[in-house]
């Protein structure tokens, strides 16, 4: 089976104050498959956005290649949707809009894509906010309706970069379980950077842990639980106590 996305050795470094090199990123390789969910974790610093930003064509790597679909990457792709931290939703725009907005870029006509938008409404469950702008929603609305706006898009790859790290706990589990329906729904491949152990496991088919600048891959393991996970149990417990100690053991100092 060929892998969707091949990193080969890729290193990133960067140009700070002084002209002085930082190395963010060395020599990692990976190949990610379709339909899988690739957790990754590691220290803060680690390289893990920067890694992303690379895969999505925001960066480009120092050394190395990245293969999509075997062809060498160039730039942004739209087969690759982006997921951040931060609920990067148009406060101008509705709910439908902020679904609507990749459609309309790939000049999709105005019934069909509203048509598909309210399909995604009713996949993330948000019925009866369609009208409703970005600041009159909650935090997991937030991001339910980002989440949304990449997948309508259909890509290859769905990259997140921590995106419930802002919400309460609560909130946090709620949109875990969400998100699984949906990767279970849509069958995307979905590479989710995270800080939380438990999360990177709980959702997570193989969990990938890098080590502190520059950051290299430390760690592989495949988590062989069936969903809904139960955190409580004897693998998953070993699983989250290996990865907290080679992330806590490669802090930097």
């Amino acid at each position: 089976m060929e892998p969707l996305l091949r990193l080969i050795n890729i290193s990133k470094t960067f140009n700070s104050v002084k002209d002085q090199k930082v190395e963010a990123i060395e020599e990692i390789s990976l190949d990610l498959f379709e339909g899988e969910f690739l957790s990754i974790i590691g220290p803060s610093g680690c390289g893990k956005t920067t890694l992303l930003r690379m895969i999505a064509g925001l960066e480009t790597a120092t050394r190395g290649k990245i293969l999509l679909e075997n062809n060498l990457t160039h730039g942004t792709n739209p087969k690759v949707g982006l997921i951040f931290q931060e609920f990067v939703l148009l406060p101008w725009r509705t709910v439908i809009g902020n679904i609507q907005f990749g459609l309309e870029n790939m000049g999709m006509n105005k019934k069909e894509r509203r048509q598909k938008a309210m399909e995604y409404i009713k996949i993330i469950e948000l019925e009866g906010f369609e009208y409703k702008y970005p600041k009159e929603l909650s935090g997991g609305m937030k991001q339910r309706v980002a989440i949304a706006r990449a997948i309508i898009c259909n890509p290859s790859i769905l990259l997140m970069d921590e995106p419930f790290a802002s919400l309460d706990a609560q909130t946090r589990f709620n949109m875990q379980k969400f998100l699984l329906r949906l990767w279970e729904r849509e069958g995307k491949t979905i590479v989710f950077v995270t800080h939380n152990v438990d999360e990177a496991v709980f959702l997570g088919q193989r969990l990938i842990v890098m080590s502190s600048r520059p950051g290299k891959i430390i760690s592989e393991t495949k988590v062989n639980q069936s969903y809904p996970r139960d955190i409580n149990s004897p693998e998953f417990i070993r699983i989250r106590k290996k990865a907290l100690q080679l992330v806590e053991n490669n802090f930097p100092s």
